[in-house]
């Protein structure tokens, strides 16, 4: 018997046959479980707010978020042994691009992008920058600025991403200096086989079927950014002690995450993405990817933010993102202010509001990671 008939079968045996018939309209608003979760929302206890106002007080509470936000992540260390392919290469004008896959046993291989600046097999070590994508079929593709592919219709697709959302900023770093490693993310690009999911949302799904497992989408994520910055300390071009992140969007977020929980990472540029969890679900809100279950009892995305402090980070925002609420933006502004003035480094903190959508900006950014990478 068909799944779908199965169900009309066991539902009419149980008497529940009435209930099929009922229309939206039947139900009562209140009743609804849209109308529980923004309750809800609005009730969320947030209860690791930050709440001080000296340094001491700030370490220590990083201390403690920063253990509670490990224990609601769950498994995020990367593997302790694992293997380099080379799966191809491409001498440019101004750097080499290399196409990796990081291998180990019982984890997921890790394609990723690394760009060489020309002249980095000299003694001089460089600094490097982990740029992160966001959402799209593209995956790492548009961030390192790859249009050269056989099929034309990937190669337009690329270029017509790249030129919306200045998506290239992996290829612009490159070519100011840095190494840059651009890894792909779960579920999008070539970790994704996007026939099977036809219309419906690869994050949603995803979330849900790792989450069966004991798994977060997230939490995988992050796994492989702290992976990418393995690789690059391996690297005999790379100096360990001058790495950033970078990301737009959906990869502004893992920007912040990743420099959050890994002090490797000096300086940050999180694009698009100075908005918070408690405004988003109250919307029909379903990317996965993004969701830590169980944080909106301790805090949000802006107290993961916080931890960032004081190392120099810049948040762009679009003057016409339509992500990005204003009054929800201050709140986030404002908690990611008090903790930079706690620790005695406002100055670290930077806001680029430039005139744009959602979209990379690098106005301020790139200035930034020169002040703290290349002449620091």
């Amino acid at each position: 018997m068909q799944r779908r008939a199965f169900l009309r079968s066991s539902l009419s045996a149980a008497g529940a046959a009435p209930f099929l018939r009922l229309s939206p309209s039947s139900f009562s608003e209140d009743a609804t479980v849209d109308h529980d979760i923004r309750r809800l929302s609005e009730e969320a206890e947030l209860a690791m707010l930050f709440g001080g106002t000296t340094a001491a007080e700030c370490r220590a509470w990083q201390n403690e978020f920063r253990a509670t936000l490990k224990r609601l992540l769950g498994k995020v260390t990367p593997p302790e042994k694992w293997i380099v392919e080379e799966e191809g290469r491409r001498e440019l004008d101004d750097h080499i691009r290399y196409e990796l896959l990081l291998k180990a046993d019982r984890v997921a291989s890790l394609p990723l992008y690394l760009l060489v600046p020309r002249g980095a097999e000299h003694p001089r070590k460089h600094p490097a920058v982990l740029c992160v994508h966001g959402h799209g079929a593209y995956g790492h593709h548009p961030v390192v600025g790859r249009t050269d592919f056989d099929d034309p219709q990937i190669a337009e697709g690329v270029k017509e991403v790249i030129e919306t959302a200045n998506y290239d900023y992996g290829l612009q770093f490159v070519r100011r200096g840095y190494v840059v490693v651009a890894p792909c993310m779960i579920p999008f690009g070539r970790r994704l086989n996007r026939e099977l999911y036809g219309e419906r949302d690869p994050c949603a799904r995803t979330f849900v079927r790792m989450q069966a497992l004991g798994e977060l989408t997230i939490s995988a994520n992050l796994r492989d950014l702290c992976w990418c910055l393995d690789l690059l300390e391996a690297r005999p071009e790379v100096d360990s002690d001058r790495i950033g992140c970078a990301g737009l969007s959906y990869g502004g977020r893992m920007a912040m995450l990743a420099s959050a929980m890994d002090a490797r990472i000096k300086v940050a540029a999180v694009s698009g993405a100075l908005n918070l969890l408690q405004e988003r679900i109250t919307q029909l809100y379903s990317c996965g990817s993004q969701i830590i279950p169980g944080l909106l009892r301790y805090g949000d995305y802006s107290e993961i933010g916080s931890l960032i402090a004081p190392r120099p980070a810049v948040w762009e925002v679009g003057s016409k993102d339509a992500l990005i609420v204003p009054e929800w933006e201050r709140v986030f502004r404002q908690r990611l202010e008090r903790a930079y003035k706690a620790l005695g480094a406002p100055t670290h903190l930077h806001f680029d509001d430039f005139e744009g959508g959602h979209r990379w900006s690098g106005r301020l950014a790139y200035p930034l990671f020169k002040t703290t990478l290349l002449e620091g």
